[in-house]
């Protein structure tokens, strides 16, 4: 099973600090939140993971193993996709094309299968969208399947950015606000997709502000402040710590 471990992790661009010495690990089939006020470092820290970008100092480890110096496809290949703040779909691709394209980390076949249309890369062609339409149903779109991307509702589109992330077979998936611009019904139906993800087995790594989402949906929250970590704990004790009363939550929330 998939473990995620950042020690004392920094990144740092010329003078800026967008991360200093944060520690935290992701453990087996865990829903693991990161919240903090805009610029608190939370997209920082997946793309510090994906290997966007490099570390100025501490270490990324996944099951044990550094991850750093390995290219963003690498660490797909090693079992940790994501998604992104923006939408980043190929609009003009439908669905299940957009879920296969993530199958590229586990496909075998050469330029010489392809061209010759070996039986082997026929099966493989097979399996690929065979695993592409498990992800769809997955996350409820495969009615969706033959629509493009610029076609589907909003709301849509933020479930097959999941959908194609799954396509990819990760052991750990990162959502980068994947509620962003939701109504309630659409939060509710994220929620139950997340839940299953992690009831499935894998560990998911999620940054968010919809406070309803994290707090009802996560196992534990780490909190971010200017890109030092100032508190981690279960749901319920980090809504109650006066440091993140102070920094982001408000003083409602104490209550």
């Amino acid at each position: 099973m998939a473990h995620l471990s950042l020690q004392d992790v920094s990144v740092h661009f010329g003078g800026l600090q967008a991360l200093t010495e944060v520690s935290f690990d992701l453990a087996p089939g865990e829903i693991l939140s990161l919240i903090g006020p805009n610029g608190a470092g939370k997209t920082t820290i997946f793309n510090a993971i994906t290997g966007v970008y490099r570390l100025s100092g501490g270490a990324v480890l996944y099951d044990g193993v550094p991850l750093a110096g390995l290219r963003p496809h690498r660490i797909i290949e090693r079992g940790i996709a994501r998604t992104f703040q923006n939408i980043r779909l190929f609009t003009a691709m439908t669905a299940l094309e957009n879920v296969m394209v993530a199958r590229h980390c586990r496909t075998k076949s050469t330029v010489v299968g392809a061209v010759l249309r070996l039986p082997s890369q026929r099966r493989e062609e097979r399996a690929v969208r065979d695993r592409a339409m498990a992800a769809l149903r997955f996350a409820g779109l495969e009615a969706f399947a033959d629509v493009a991307a610029k076609n589907l509702p909003y709301g849509l589109q933020r479930r097959l950015e999941i959908a194609r992330a799954l396509g990819s077979d990760p052991k750990t998936i990162l959502l980068d606000e994947p509620a962003a611009g939701l109504n309630p019904s659409e939060s509710r139906e994220l929620m139950d997709t997340i839940g299953r993800i992690a009831e499935s087995g894998i560990n998911v790594l999620l940054v968010e502000h919809d406070m309803s989402v994290v707090m009802n949906l996560s196992d534990r929250v780490v909190v971010l402040d200017h890109g030092v970590l100032i508190s981690q704990g279960r749901p319920e004790e980090v809504r109650r710590d006066p440091a993140v009363i102070t920094a982001y939550l408000g003083a409602e929330a104490a209550v």
